[in-house]
C-alpha cells in the first residue's frame, strides 16, 4: 500500500511518477522512496541482465567551494582530495576524532576550487555540519544543495546503449569514476560513470531537480526495447550486497574505523598535514582491526539477517551485518563481522536463525563480480 506524503517525510521530484507507476512507497531516512514497483527480484535481474533505473534523489549533495577547498577536504576527510583531477570522482570517508566512520562519500572535483560531496541520505545533515565545522580556518564555503538536485541512476550492461543516443557526452571516453557536464535528452546534467550495483552504469545529477520527471519518462521509454525496468530500494540493496559493497548503519558505523570494515585503503596516512582522526587511525592501522568482514552463503533456504549471531563449532564468533536471498546465486547470502583472528579455514560455520543453527559456507567477498 502506498503511503501518502506526510509532514515529516520529504518527497523527491519523482514522487508522483512513482505513485502513478504503482510503486510501493516507504519511508527511508526521512524520505518517501519506492521500495519496489512490481517484483524486486525482477528488478534485480533486470539490472544484472539489461538495465534498471533508480531514483536516488534522497542522497545528499554538499558543495565545497573556494580557494582552499582542496586543503579543507584534505583536513576534513581521510582521503587526499587535493590530488583528485578535475572531472574525476573518488570514494572516501569522513570520520570522528576517534576514527569512527560518520559516513562514506563520493567526492567529485568539478573545478580546481569546486567539489561536490555526495553523502548518504540519513547522514547528510551530519556530514554538512562536520564539514562546516572543519572548514573553519580555510577559505572555503560549505553549502548543502540537496534540495536543488535530483539524481537518477541508470545501471546495468545495457545502460550505455540506452543512454548513448540521448546524450552529447562521449560515453566511450567516460571512464569509471569520471564525470562530465553535458546534456541528456536536452537537459543539462552532470553525468558520472558510478554506481552501487556492481554493474556498469551512470549517475545523472540534475539541477534543478524539477527536470527529473520528464527525463525519467524518456529513459524508461528508451530503455524498454533493451529490457530496462524501474527499480526500487529493495533491488538496490540486494545488488549492492551481492557486489560486497558496504551500507552505512550495517557494515559502517561511528563505532568502527575504516580498517574494521576492510576499507583501510581509503585512509591516506601519508598525506601532508594533519586531518581529523589521523592519530586514532594510525593507531588502528598499527594494531590491526578488531574484526574482519566475510561472506556467508547459506546451505539451506533460511536467510541470515542483520544482527543474527555467527557460530563456529557452535561458539559465537561474530554477527551478520547484512543478509538477503540472492537472486543471482539462488541462495541466501550475508556479510558478517567476525572477530579478528578467527580461523576461517576450518570448523563448522553456521548462523543462528531464530534459535536454529543454519549451516553456511565462508566465502571471499564479493559474491558477484561482472565479467566485462
Amino acid at each position: 500500500m502506498t503511503q501518502p506524503p506526510t509532514s515529516d517525510a520529504r518527497t523527491t521530484p519523482l514522487y508522483d511518477t512513482h505513485v502513478a507507476s504503482g510503486a510501493t512507497m516507504v519511508e527511508f531516512a526521512g524520505w518517501l522512496m519506492p521500495l519496489r514497483y512490481r517484483s524486486e527480484s525482477a528488478e534485480h535481474r533486470a539490472v544484472r541482465d539489461a538495465a534498471g533505473l533508480f531514483d536516488l534523489s534522497h542522497m545528499g549533495e554538499i558543495r565545497v567551494h573556494g580557494p582552499q577547498a582542496a586543503d579543507c577536504l584534505d583536513y576534513a576527510l581521510v582521503g587526499q582530495l587535493s590530488t583528485l583531477a578535475v572531472g574525476r570522482a573518488r570514494y572516501t570517508m569522513i570520520v570522528t576524532e576517534q576514527g569512527g566512520v560518520l559516513d562514506d562519500l563520493i567526492v567529485y572535483r568539478l573545478a580546481d576550487d569546486d567539489y561536490l560531496v555526495v553523502a548518504n541520505a540519513a547522514n547528510t545533515g551530519t556530514v554538512a555540519a562536520a564539514l562546516t565545522e572543519r572548514a573553519a580556518g580555510f577559505t572555503a564555503t560549505i553549502t548543502d544543495e540537496t534540495a536543488d538536485y535530483a539524481l537518477l541512476a541508470l545501471q546495468g550492461p545495457q545502460s550505455a546503449a540506452i543512454l548513448g543516443p540521448l546524450t552529447d557526452v562521449d560515453l566511450s571516453a567516460l571512464r569509471p569514476y569520471a564525470a562530465q557536464h553535458g546534456t541528456v535528452a536536452g537537459t543539462a546534467v552532470l553525468l558520472s560513470r558510478t554506481g552501487y550495483t556492481g554493474e556498469d552504469g551512470f549517475e545523472i545529477y540534475l539541477r534543478p531537480g524539477t527536470a527529473a520527471p520528464a527525463l525519467w519518462d524518456t529513459l524508461v521509454e528508451a530503455g524498454q526495447p533493451h529490457g530496462l525496468l524501474p527499480a526500487g530500494l529493495a533491488a538496490r540493496d540486494t545488488l549492492r550486497l551481492e557486489a560486497g559493497m558496504p551500507l552505512y548503519g550495517n557494515e559502517l558505523t561511528a563505532e568502527l574505523t575504516p580498517y574494521d570494515a576492510g576499507l583501510g585503503r581509503v585512509v591516506k596516512l601519508d598525506k601532508p598535514g594533519d586531518f581529523v582522526g589521523r592519530a586514532a587511525l594510525a593507531a588502528r592501522a598499527s594494531s590491526g582491526p578488531t574484526q574482519v568482514l566475510v561472506g556467508l552463503v547459506g546451505r539451506g533456504r533460511r536467510v541470515p539477517r542483520k544482527g543474527y549471531p555467527v557460530l563456529r563449532d557452535g561458539v559465537p564468533v561474530g554477527t551478520v551485518t547484512s543478509g538477503a536471498p540472492s537472486p543471482t546465486l539462488g541462495k541466501p547470502i550475508a556479510i558478517a563481522a567476525v572477530k579478528a583472528g578467527t580461523d576461517l579455514s576450518s570448523g563448522a560455520f553456521a548462523v543462528d536463525v531464530r534459535g536454529r543453527a543454519e549451516a553456511v559456507d565462508v566465502v571471499d567477498l564479493p559474491f558477484y563480480r561482472r565479467t566485462s
